[in-house]
Formats: structure tokens, C-alpha cells, sequence
């Protein structure tokens, strides 16, 4: 998510899908509509990667926001089906600072960071957007810890402003491990939460491989980001993200148990990085993926 793609255009690389293939996952990408990528720029490249759909990251989610993105939702024909949101405040992505600094679990963050969701929840209803998606942070694997119970107070907040807004809420996964975010989805207690599978976080922090993870959260995924990385070795520090292909995610698996799970929603690539190198690692992610997924499907 912290890794918005740049508004250079490229080659178109795949063919729009057909109406009979609506019963397979839909290809898409991540995007920024922050800082210096307009709305225009960001969904004219999911276009011109042959891209019919794409997650939104909002940034604060400005209200102001909503009239270009929805213009350039429309003037593309691409659907956005998740806004991301991290919220306001210092996030480093380790494993040191990460617990302090990541998503709603930290204290001093919470209510603004809320507050962001809110607004994102807000803005995906003006643009007709279906879900609000964000990380919800290291959430305490002990359920006993008071930081646990605050964060699925959190949680429910959230998730029942989204509901209200007819929208999921989306919880990446990444720095707690499935089975802990089963226990706080199952706690929060709203129908409308639901899981965006992040197949290289599980990875990258070390919390599971998302084959497996599939067994424990599998019902509740409802976005995915196919994603590539490897293990960590310091123990200061993340796994490395790789291009797809180049990491430890066995995507043939991870295909055939989503079409077990009758899943048919978004599979959206993000690769972060920035420039040429990622614009050619997504043109082959596409390839390689679609292909998996017209052999499991």
C-alpha cells in the first residue's frame, strides 16, 4: 500500500475480459490519487495496463476528492473496488517501530486515523466505491492484552460507519497472523468485515504463508493483492518484496484453493517500487497471472 504507482503511460497488455469470464477473478492494480498523481493520471494507467478495475489509495480522502475520481472512474471505464487509507501520523515499516506506529492499535494515532477511514468511507460512497481498506496494525495475538480489546473497539467503529455507508471493510493481512485476525474479525461481530489477502505480507512478516492462511480466513476474503516476496532474515527488518514469480508465494496453489473457496472477486498486483522496472514487473504479472487463473478457473 505505500507505493503508489507513477502517471507515465504504458502499453496496453491484455485484452479486456469477456462477459463469460465475469465467473473468474478480475485482473486490476493498485493506485494513488495522492500528492502529485492526479485522478486522471492514476486510472488512465490502470487503463493502459488493459486493466478493468483497481484499488484507490485516497490519502486522507479529501471530500474534494471524489468529483475527478469519479470523472476519471468514468471517462476510463475502470471500477475501483476497494479506497485504501493508512490515516495521518509516522508509520515505519518494521518490526520494532511497526507495533507503535501501524494502523489502529497504536493509542495515539487511533481516533485520527479513524477519522481517515471515515472520510475514505465517506468518499468511496460519493464515487460509488464498494469497500474501505486499510491496515489495521501488529493487533495483540493474546487476547487478554487491553490493546487488543481496543483495537476490535476500533474495528467495530469503523466497520459500522462503512456498513452504514452499504461498504466492507477491508483488513489487510500482514502484521498479525490469520488466525489473530479471525479472532478480531469474529469479535468485532459486524457481517460487513471482511479480509484483504495480502499474499507477500503474510511473508514479508513472517506471520504465515497464505497458502495455508487460506484454511483459516479463507471465507472472509473478499480483496487480494498478488504480491511476491521472501522471508526475513534480520530480525530488525521485513522480507524483501520481489517481483512476482521471484518469491516464496506458490501462486499455482494459491489459484487452485481461491477457486476452491468459489472466490471470483479482485486479484490486484501491487508492486512497490517505483518507476520503469515496476511498470514492466506488473505488464509480466499480468501474463503470468491471468494465465493461472484461466488454468485453475
Amino acid at each position: 500500500m505505500k507505493t503508489a504507482l507513477g502517471a507515465t503511460a504504458v502499453a496496453t497488455i491484455a485484452a479486456r475480459p469477456s462477459a463469460a469470464a465475469r465467473t473468474k477473478p478480475l485482473l486490476g492494480v493498485v493506485v494513488g490519487v495522492s500528492g502529485k498523481t492526479t485522478p486522471d493520471q492514476a486510472i488512465a494507467k490502470v487503463k493502459a495496463f488493459g486493466l478493468e478495475c483497481c484499488q484507490v489509495g485516497v490519502g486522507m480522502a479529501p471530500a474534494s476528492l471524489a468529483e475527478p475520481l469519479k470523472a476519471a472512474l468514468a471517462k476510463y471505464q475502470v471500477k475501483a473496488t476497494a479506497a485504501m487509507t493508512l490515516g495521518s501520523g509516522k508509520m515505519v515499516w518494521d518490526f520494532y517501530q511497526g507495533p507503535l506506529t501501524i494502523g489502529l492499535v497504536p493509542p495515539q494515532t487511533r481516533a485520527a486515523r479513524i477519522d481517515a477511514l471515515k472520510r475514505a468511507s465517506d468518499l468511496a460512497k460519493m464515487c460509488d466505491i464498494k469497500a474501505v481498506h486499510t491496515h489495521c496494525g501488529f493487533i495483540p495475538e493474546n487476547p487478554n492484552e487491553p490493546l487488543y480489546e481496543e483495537t476490535v473497539k476500533a474495528i467495530q467503529e469503523v466497520a459500522g460507519y462503512c456498513k452504514a455507508n452499504g461498504q466492507t471493510f477491508l483488513m489487510e493481512t500482514g502484521q498479525e497472523s490469520p488466525v489473530t485476525m479471525l479472532r478480531a474479525i469474529q469479535d468485532a461481530g459486524l457481517d460487513n468485515i471482511g479480509v484483504n489477502l495480502d499474499t507477500a505480507n503474510l511473508i514479508l512478516y513472517d506471520k504465515g504463508d497464505p497458502v495455508a492462511a487460506l484454511d483459516v480466513i479463507g471465507k472472509y476474503v473478499r480483496g487480494l493483492h498478488a504480491k511476491d516476496g521472501l522471508y526475513p532474515t534480520d530480525p530488525k527488518h521485513l522480507g524483501e518484496e520481489v517481483a512476482i514469480g521471484k518469491g516464496k508465494v506458490d501462486f499455482p496453489e494459491v489459484m487452485r484453493k481461491l477457486h476452491a473457496l468459489h472466490y471470483t472477486g479482485p486479484i490486484t498486483i501491487e508492486r512497490e517500487i517505483s518507476g520503469a522496472r515496476q511498470e514492466d514487473d506488473i505488464r509480466a504479472s499480468v501474463t503470468y497471472l491471468q494465465r493461472l487463473i484461466d488454468s485453475a478457473y
